[in-house]
């Protein structure tokens, strides 16, 4: 008989590439992790693994048992539903994940009426980039988190993961009011002109936007934008590049306050989402709505949807959605 533990090694496996990186994310010893992987062969009858130098690569018969074992730890997460649902009253810790604007703008109203229809769920928020979601659900340190994507950085599917669409958000390009000082500007270049709006007042877009040209604009500008591996670092980048040129990094900040701040005092632009940029209009920066969006969705592992307690932090998140980002909903 098969173990379901050691399939969920072998899962993670296939995920991460190394047995130091599962041994890591699921808090074993890497000598742990290879002896059971060895049983798991043992139980199997024939061999799943093979190793190319580190790393190690599942065999045909390797990758097909994961597809197996999503399966099974799908229906696994069903009747730990189904249980839940039976025992009646959400009660224990709920291991939440989020990114830090909707940590701020949008979790805190969920959780209040979370607390007021279940007060014996004990919420535990962790920010966490999206990027790092997938592994955190699988792992089993996260049981529900809120994931975005953009126009130009879609979400990939994620095996064993189920995400559904919450909102979408307007995307801005942010500018100093007064020019970047010694920025050698692009042909085409618009100022601060006095009738654009100021941080606070989102601008609607253009009957016909030319994102293209707007930021083509600042081809020559220094450029504000999220650490690498972030999904807004790379946003930023394939943005410009589909513009036709690869932003002059200055800056490498996450937390869009601190980028507007930037911006406000002359050191470059940006590219923000909407809640990034809620908050009193600051006069010295300048906002352009692109056309791109930013969709966030909610993410938990495949079978556990049905959840009470997924299901409950789920209805108070999208009822504590602001309205003017409910109606731009789309596909996360």
């Amino acid at each position: 008989m098969l173990d379901v533990r050691r399939l969920r090694l072998l899962r993670e496996l296939a995920r991460r590439g190394t047995i130091a990186a599962v041994a890591e994310a699921l808090s074993f010893s890497p000598s742990a992790v290879s002896q059971q992987l060895g049983v798991l062969e043992r139980e199997a009858g024939l061999p799943l693994l093979e190793r190319t130098g580190r790393r190690v690569r599942l065999t045909a018969a390797g990758q097909n048992l994961v597809r197996h074992a999503e399966a099974v730890l799908e229906r696994l997460e069903q009747a730990d539903a189904d249980l839940a649902e039976a025992r009646g009253g959400l009660a224990g810790a709920l291991r939440i994940g989020a990114f830090p604007t909707a940590t701020r703008a949008i979790v805190p109203a969920a959780l209040v009426a979370l607390a007021r229809r279940h007060p014996g769920l004990e919420p535990m928020v962790c920010e966490t980039d999206p990027a790092a979601v997938a592994h955190a659900l699988r792992a089993g340190d996260l049981d529900v988190a809120l994931v975005h994507s953009y126009d130009f950085v879609p979400a990939e599917r994620e095996p064993g993961l189920t995400t559904e669409p919450l909102y979408g958000e307007a995307m801005y390009l942010a500018e100093p009011a007064g020019g970047v000082p010694g920025a050698d500007r692009a042909d085409g270049a618009h100022g601060a002109d006095a009738d654009r709006p100021a941080v606070g007042d989102l601008p609607q877009p253009p009957a016909a936007p030319d994102q293209g040209a707007v930021l083509r604009a600042h081809a020559r500008s220094p450029w504000i934008i999220a650490t690498p591996g972030t999904l807004c670092h790379t946003m930023t980048v394939r943005a410009c590049q589909a513009a036709g040129f690869t932003p002059r990094v200055r800056h490498q900040v996450d937390e869009f306050a601190t980028v507007l701040a930037l911006v406000a005092a002359g050191q470059g632009v940006a590219v923000v989402p909407q809640l990034g940029v809620a908050g009193p209009a600051d006069p010295a920066v300048h906002l352009t709505r692109l056309v791109m969006q930013r969709r966030t969705g909610l993410a938990f592992r495949s079978g556990a949807g049905t959840h009470p307690a997924v299901a409950a932090f789920g209805a108070a998140l999208r009822a504590a959605v602001p309205p003017d980002l409910a109606g731009s909903r789309a596909e996360a």
